[in-house]
């Protein structure tokens, strides 16, 4: 099976760096192609990339929104045929719409079933987002809009406000897309890898942790019913598939109720009648998750999970956990379970993510705890 992944972006976005730091620390070993579309007469990243073994590709006759449906699928099937790589990177050209560079490959998929897609995304320059999406964009807009993941370039040349204006412009095309806001020296390749594959849901992680930890009998006592639903937010730390909800049994019911005032969760989360489970775990729990730029201080952060561990004025908190970037260049790390909660330091992540888990959650107080409000 040969995997395809698609990094457009917008002209000098970035894309060629970030292709040489994936297969630098990602990709070593791995039999890679790179088709790259050149908009010009000469194709000028080849011979930058040659050196790190990849075979290349260049159509130089123009757009690869022009010439894609025929030459490319030609082109890919050739490199299939010719090299049998285990994965094949597209970079189209900067002024390429995604969309058709994406309806391309679905094509040459139909007639070649050793070729997946792996993953599309965009490069896009953090500090020029405003002014393309303004003069250039039905290019820049299509790049962002149909990108599964945006990945940020240049983010340390900007001011945190500023940052935090860029993600609210791209959520306003794309509200669905992970952004990876850190700046890419600070993470690994892995990390970004793993974002753009989705592979880092706060809540995955923390109902996994939770399964373990605990006895399997509280399974579907709760609420083991099919979670099939959209979340709220349309945030990656929350967005998943809850095909697997007996996970959040141990949320609701792997707590000792004699803890003070667990007496509420008891009521809230587990006051039905056992002797028959008609009851959706969407009745009972609700998730909000976020991702965010924002820098805090850790007095900032302490004192919010105290509120958060001592009032109901946000709802019942069952869990929360997150990674945020510190003002002072560090991250912050925090863990939170009824009655308790640590801050750590921890390595920087791709951007900032923040998760609670409970009943009658209130988002709008939540947001403005964060100070995303």
């Amino acid at each position: 099976m040969t995997k395809i992944n698609i990094i457009s972006g917008f002209l000098g976005a970035g894309k060629t760096t970030l292709i040489k730091k994936l297969l630098n620390e990602v990709y070593k070993g791995q039999k890679v192609v790179l088709i790259e579309n050149e908009f010009g007469e000469i194709g000028i990243d080849g011979g930058f990339l040659k050196d790190a073994g990849i075979e290349i590709t260049e159509m130089n006759s123009g757009c690869i929104c022009c010439s894609l449906v025929g030459d490319f699928g030609k082109s890919l099937k050739e490199v299939l045929e010719k090299f049998k790589p285990d994965r094949i990177i597209i970079e189209p050209s900067g002024v390429g719409k995604l969309s058709d560079v994406i309806k391309a490959v679905k094509d040459v998929q139909k007639d070649l079933s050793q070729v997946e897609l792996d993953s599309y995304v965009t490069v896009a320059d953090a500090g020029k987002c405003k002014m393309y999406m303004k003069n250039f964009g039905e290019f820049f807009n299509n790049q962002i809009e149909h990108a599964s993941t945006i990945i940020l370039s240049r983010t340390q040349n900007l001011s945190q406000e500023k940052l935090e204006q860029v993600v609210k412009l791209i959520r306003s095309v794309n509200t669905e897309a992970t952004i990876i806001t850190t700046a890419w020296d600070l993470i690994t390749g892995e990390q970004i890898v793993a974002a753009m594959k989705k592979e880092n849901s706060l809540v995955d992680e923390l109902l996994k942790k939770e399964e373990e930890s605990h006895d399997h009998h509280h399974d579907h006592e709760c609420c083991g019913h099919d979670h099939d639903h959209d979340h709220h937010h349309d945030h990656e730390c929350c967005e998943h598939d809850h095909d697997h909800d007996h996970h959040h049994d141990h949320e609701c019911c792997g707590h000792d109720h004699d803890h003070d005032h667990d007496h509420h969760h008891d009521h809230e989360c587990c006051g039905h009648d056992h002797d028959h489970h008609h009851h959706h775990a969407d009745d009972v729990f609700t998730s909000w998750g976020t991702e965010t730029p924002h820098r805090y201080k850790k007095a900032e952060m302490e004192a919010a999970l105290k509120q958060l561990s001592e009032s109901e004025e946000y709802g019942i908190i069952l869990r929360a956990k997150g990674m945020v970037a510190n003002e002072d260049g560090t991250w912050i790390y925090f863990d939170l379970v009824p009655g308790e909660y640590e801050l750590r330091e921890g390595n920087p992540d791709y951007t900032g993510r923040l998760c609670v888990i409970g009943t009658n959650l209130n988002t709008q107080k939540l947001e403005e705890l964060f100070q995303l409000a």
